[in-house]
Order: C-alpha cells, then structure tokens, then sequence
C-alpha cells in the first residue's frame, strides 16, 4: 500500500518536484508541478500506477495532470510486456490539429457569427453524425485497412457517419490569431463513437482477463493485457486503426472550415493556401525507443514532444494557446502537456460559476454563452500561462495564439 506521508521530494533545476522512495512502489513518479497543485486523488493514481510490475524506469506527469478513469489525465506511462486501455483512455487518438493560413486576416475576421454559423453548418456537433457521405470521407484509404473484427462490423456504418464531426464536452473549433496578426485554424477531437465503443469493450475485456488471473490491483481500472496473447493483439489492432481514424477525422473537418473560410473570403471553395499544420493526438499508445530500450509510451492527456517535434497546447475558451516545439526531454519520455488541464470537476464548475461569469470571461470571442458550456468556463481550467511555465525544459514556444471565434459541441 503506498503511504503519502512517505513521499520525500527533491527539486531539479527546473523546479521539477520528483516524488521518490514511495513505499510498495515499482517505479518513481516525476511530476512537472509542484505537488501542491495536484490533488491528493491524482497523486494516488499516479502511485497506483507507479506499483505495477510492467511499468519501464518512472511515470511522468505532465503540469495540467488531473484526476481521470484508472490514471490521471496528462500522464506518461511507458510499460514492457503490457497495455493498460483505461490509461489511454476511452477517446482513442484524441487530439489537436492546427494550420497557419496565408490569407488576409481582415477578411476573415469580419462578419465572424456569419463565419461560425457556416462552420456549424457543415460539422455535425455532440452527438450529431453526418447526413450523406462526402467524397472525402468514402475514399478514406482506411476503410480498406480496418480490421475484420465483429466489434469494428458493427461500428462501421456509424463510424463512416461520424468521420468529420467534432462531438462535445471540450471539442471545439477555434479560429485564432498569432502575436504576427496570422489566422490560424485550430480544432479538438478524436475518434468519436468508434474509438469509445472500442475503448470500452476492451476495458471490460482487460477486467475480465485481470479476475481470471485473479490479479490483485490498487484499482480495477488499471487492467492490463498481457503481450503476446490474443487480447493484446486484438486491443492493438483496434487501438491503431481508431488512432488513424482520428487523424483523419480531424483532417476531414479541417478540410471543411478551410472550405468555409474560402467561400468567406470571396474565394468560392478555392483552396486555402497555409504555410504550417500540425496534427498531433494526444490520448494513444505507441512502439517508441527510450533509454535503449523498445517499450510502448501511453501518452493519456499528453503530447509528443521529441526534439524539433511540432505540437499544440490549448488553453480553454477566452485563454491562450501555443503552437510548441520539443526539445527532446528524456525524462519526459519526450512528451509536454495536452492543454492547461481542468481544475474542477464539470458539476463543480456548473454548481460555481454563472452565465454572467461565462460572458465575463469569454468576452471578445464569438462562441456559445449559454447554460450549456457553463461546464467548459476558463476559470475551470487551471492557468494554461503558468502550465506553460512549468514545462520550459520539454518545448520551446513557437507561436501564441488568441481565438476570436469558438464553436463548441
């Protein structure tokens, strides 16, 4: 059992508190926060998981980390021999997508609730799913790749309707601007219905197979396959194909509000030109090499961020974001935040805060102000500048940016 009153801490240059010498744990966890700033149910978790057998050299924790499902949201768990599918989580390959336009920002910004009514037209939003097929969506090369499982059979109908829909809770679509006065498109989601149908069929799975082995856990939700069974295998091949699903779902949406931006323009449908894009997940699993060692990193809440690796930071509706370059951090194993990572639960931020603190802390940007996204608020958030702060040592900032226009689900 892992005592916090046994947690001794130690400081890096980077002002990085390491939490080490945790009795009963495997593995040390390093969190790039100061300790005081995650709550006491994250910190469990992330003992919980630091104890199990499979878990490769220490589990990082990134400075929005936050309470989630099994393990925290915004940690970084590199394992040999297993895979844990609560610690990726149940929206497979969620992530970001964001690109630069060269486009005249004075003619984008006018009229911005005529161009946020023309994004809503053409992305299904929550739970909605695209009426007809576009061509784009029916060529998608991985159609032809998706594996022949009776669990993908019976999603595939609604998953080839899903494929250019943003969903709800904190997906959203933001035109934004950079300190150069640049528009940039920048967009949330991931593999939608698919990927969380998939995810949760195999968290049952992994309870059921961790009961027969009659395997004694710190929390049921850390079940884990073993390598080189059936359920691996089987979990992997679907985890792959929903991660690729969700690169191209944020694509096929991209896609879309460029085709918006154009017609808003003046330019009738022409391609947008753009100088940079970046598509990132941020929920997923992947083979990668780390202290010479083959092992496969769970990134749940967390970006890549090798060296020269381009990556995204949101922040949360009215606060800034940040287009980031990795610097290749080691002890990170190579990986920075997801966003500024919440600070309340949902019912908390709707039981504190009102629709005029909405409007209050949403002020200048063309978004939703109702009831409905009292949830998604900024001050639910922590502070994305200072999360920023706390990770100078894994990215590099490459641009900031500001939304003037939010669609949310």
């Amino acid at each position: 059992m892992i005592i916090l009153s046994q947690i001794k801490h130690r400081w890096r240059k980077c002002n990085m508190p390491v939490l080490s010498n945790i009795k009963s744990a495997h593995v040390p966890v390093k969190i790039w926060s100061p300790d005081s700033e995650v709550e006491s149910q994250a910190l469990k978790q992330l003992q919980n998981v630091a104890s199990l057998p499979f878990v490769f050299k220490h589990v990082a924790a990134m400075p929005d980390v936050h309470l989630g499902i099994g393990a925290t949201v915004g940690s970084v768990i590199a394992t040999k021999g297993a895979v844990i599918p609560a610690a990726v989580g149940v929206d497979i390959g969620c992530g970001m997508i964001a690109a630069r336009l060269n486009v005249n920002p004075e003619m984008v910004l006018h009229d911005l609730d005529r161009l946020r009514a023309g994004i809503e037209s053409v992305i299904p939003l929550g739970h909605e799913s695209n009426k007809r097929l576009t061509k784009e969506v029916q060529s998608w090369q991985g159609w032809k790749h998706m594996p022949e499982s009776v669990s993908l059979l019976r999603l595939k109908d609604r998953a080839s309707h899903q494929l250019g829909s943003l969903g709800g809770g904190n997906h959203f679509i933001e035109i934004c601007t950079d300190e150069e006065g640049s528009v940039w498109v920048m967009l949330h989601s991931g593999s939608r219905n698919v990927g969380k149908s998939l995810a949760e069929e195999h968290i049952r799975g992994a309870k059921s197979e961790i009961s027969r082995l009659a395997v004694k856990l710190p929390d049921p939700d850390l079940a884990y396959y073993l390598e080189g069974t059936s359920e691996y295998e089987n979990y992997m091949r679907d985890l792959e194909w929903a991660q690729s699903y969700a690169l191209e779902n944020r694509e096929e949406m991209l896609r879309r509000v460029m085709e918006v931006i154009s017609h808003h323009v003046g330019k009738k449908g022409a391609p947008l030109p753009h100088s940079l894009k970046v598509n990132c997940h941020h929920n997923y699993a992947t083979r990668e090499v780390h202290y010479g060692e083959n092992v496969l990193v769970t990134r749940k809440g967390a970006v890549r961020a090798r060296k020269d690796d381009l990556g995204i930071i949101p922040g949360s509706m009215g606060a800034r974001s940040y287009i980031v370059r990795g610097k290749g951090n080691a002890e990170s194993f190579d990986s920075c935040s997801h966003g500024a990572g919440r600070r309340m639960s949902r019912s908390e931020a709707k039981r504190r805060f009102s629709l005029e603190d909405l409007q209050k802390q949403t002020a200048g940007v063309e978004c939703r102000k109702d009831a409905g996204v009292i949830d998604e608020i900024p001050g639910a958030y922590k502070d994305i500048d200072q999360v920023m702060k706390n990770q100078t040592d894994l990215v590099e900032v490459m641009a900031v940016l500001k939304q003037v226009l939010c669609v949310k689900g």
